[in-house]
């Protein structure tokens, strides 16, 4: 099959992506590793070329099972992973120095079965570290040809400039949904500025856009239960948020999940959102969204739920804040 097509720097990948992350990590108990290896290989079969991982997901058990499951189809997809956000010393850390970037970078191909990642991203910012030193190291590496470009993922229009100057960056990746509208504040202008291309990490939101969250309730380890605007008091005001975009889904004749992929894809056309999920049956639903087009008067009805302030709660937790880069919005800023 094949799907619409868009341009993420030198690359041309769906119009849809997979992140791959919660195959492995972060939202609670985790499919088999087959389960695993089945979605990833339905996505390549759906037309989905853009796959996106990290050295962090599942403590690098992202990377292997990727390796595992669809390396044998390496020409179908683009590849994409991420570095400075990694295990070190038998613990979670971040650390943006050239010699960890390299040992990181030279695991993940050894983890992924190949010598070649073509998008490699500086997941967090360092701030111990110059920024210019984290790319000289992506720099290098895209010359021995380990890599074969360079993103940034959760930076700012400042370091975003900074990182650009040292070498022309490809893509940034931070979140972006109806309900996490913090790149509007300088990202999405810096980055069509320098024709940096735009990956939408996160577009339903977690999952509460398709109505995966009724209450906090979750389940050990799903990173959700730490995050203020999926807990109470802040979810039982979201929710109502919700019931209203369902409505708004029902009369555009889509599910809630494609109303906010399609969202997404229509603010601009240099915009890869990057849905992930662990079911074959909401994969296909989300990969359908790439065929959708929303009138202008569904974008505003989107719009009119999520205006400035509409959400409860900050997007993250002030600890797991203080590793983002990417700006705040005037009401968080007021909140801070």
């Amino acid at each position: 099959m094949t799907l619409p097509t868009r341009r993420i720097g030198p690359f041309t990948v769906s119009a849809i992506g997979l992140g791959c992350m919660n195959l492995n990590h972060a939202y609670g108990r985790m499919p088999s590793a087959a389960d695993g290896a089945r979605l990833l290989n339905r996505a390549l079969d759906l037309g989905v070329t853009f796959l996106d991982t990290a050295a962090l997901y599942g403590y690098g058990d992202n990377e292997r099972l990727i390796g595992k499951a669809v390396m044998h189809r390496r020409a179908e997809y683009t590849l994409a992973s991420k570095c400075v956000l990694d295990v070190f010393d038998g613990e979670r850390g971040l650390n943006g120095h050239p010699d960890a970037i390299a040992r990181t970078l030279d695991q993940a191909l050894v983890r992924l079965g190949t010598d070649h990642i073509d998008l490699y991203y500086l997941h967090r910012l360092d701030r111990n570290v110059p920024v210019e030193d984290s790319v000289g190291a992506l720099v290098r590496a895209k010359e021995a040809g380990k890599i074969g470009a360079i993103g940034l993922s959760e930076m700012g229009a400042a370091t975003i400039r900074r990182a650009h100057a040292v070498h022309p960056i490809a893509a940034l990746q931070t979140e972006y949904s109806p309900w996490v509208r913090n790149p509007e504040v300088a990202v999405l202008d810096v980055c069509r500025e320098l024709g940096i291309g735009f990956v939408a990490f996160s577009p339903v939101a977690r999952g509460f856009l398709a109505g995966a969250v009724t209450d906090d309730n979750y389940e050990a380890d799903d990173i959700r239960a730490i995050m203020p605007r999926f807990v109470e008091p802040q979810l039982s005001h979201n929710l109502k948020l919700l019931d209203r975009f369902r409505a708004v889904a029902t009369q555009a004749g889509c599910t809630p999940a494609q109303l906010g992929l399609g969202w997404v894809l229509a603010q601009r056309d240099d915009i890869v959102p990057i849905p992930g999920t662990r079911s074959i049956a909401h994969l296909e639903e989300d990969v359908a969204a790439a065929h959708l087009t929303l009138d202008s008067a569904t974008i505003a009805a989107v719009d009119a739920i999520f205006t400035p302030g509409a959400v409860a709660g900050p997007r993250y937790s002030p600890a797991m804040q203080a590793a983002i880069d990417t700006e705040l919005l005037p009401e968080e800023l007021a909140d801070a």
